[in-house]
């Protein structure tokens, strides 16, 4: 396999999707449009898309290098795995657990947390609000190294890491109330998410699933929804700039690091909590 054949092969779900992307968010927009506690507000509207309008261009630059980080880890891993039905699910539970994991130490971690704050700037909650990816997140692809070498073929993990990141859309909503138990139970919902984005106290570090929720349930990171979320960061953030909501942690960072004199406490300000 090589990078052309990878890229030919791979099919861009993601861009498929899109439609059905911006149709929720418009029929979501229209149905709020009356509910002072649920509507669009507008600057925080346009600053989650212009967040999304610079991920997409983003993607576009990094895709080839992305896809060459991958194909390289999977080229020097020895062992294969034939493509069947299981091969699909051990993939996409392997992708999840990947994420779990890079989500989790990005709410640990302050150089991590800054690829991922962007995420929690909004002191809203909706279909637009999943528009929010760090212009910096694709630092985080290391966490998903195990992937890329569990000899799983590659079109397969990355199909299933599109799928992964599709389903995170929807969850971004106050518009779907609580779902089956036996739903609720296996997968994240929006009730689950509405926590995450939640700066209550209890819900600080919850739910750090993707479209899995036993990971929290067997890592003793779950929590119910069971008051209303407030959301947002518990600094809120004093712009709706896209480039400020992006970089403000970046800056602080180096202000920091520019103030220590030694090894250690420059470790302290990259990996010690946000």
């Amino acid at each position: 396999m090589d990078l052309q054949h990878l890229e030919r092969e791979l099919i861009p779900l993601t861009t498929y999707a899109a439609p059905v992307i911006v149709g929720s968010v418009l029929l979501e927009f229209w149905l709020t449009r009356h509910d002072e506690d649920h509507r669009y507000e507008s600057r925080d509207f346009w600053s989650s898309v212009g967040i999304g309008i610079g991920s997409l261009l983003i993607n576009a630059l990094l895709k080839t290098s992305v896809f060459g980080f991958a194909l390289f880890c999977y080229q020097i891993t020895p062992w294969r795995f034939e493509i069947h039905w299981w091969s699909w699910l051990l993939a996409y539970a392997l992708i999840d657990l990947c994420n779990y994991f890079a989500h989790f130490i990005a709410h640990k971690q302050r150089v991590w947390w800054a690829t991922h704050v962007t995420h929690h700037s909004s002191e809203h909650l909706n279909f637009s609000t999943a528009f929010r990816n760090s212009w910096t997140q694709h630092l985080k692809l290391i966490f998903f190294i195990p992937a890329w070498m569990s000899g799983i073929d590659l079109v397969v993990l990355l199909t299933c890491y599109q799928i992964n990141l599709l389903y995170q859309f929807w969850i971004h909503t106050e518009m779907i109330g609580k779902l089956p138990r036996w739903f609720e139970f296996f997968f994240v919902t929006p009730s689950h998410h509405r926590v995450h984005h939640g700066s209550n106290d209890r819900y600080i570090d919850k739910n750090f699933g993707s479209s899995l929720i036993i990971w929290d349930r067997l890592f003793g990171t779950f929590q119910e929804e069971d008051e209303k979320p407030v959301y947002g960061l518990t600094k809120p953030v004093e712009s709706f700039n896209p480039v400020y909501l992006n970089f403000h942690v970046w800056a602080d960072i180096w202000r920091d690091l520019r103030q220590v004199r030694s090894l250690r406490a420059a470790w302290g300000v990259l990996f010690g909590p946000p």
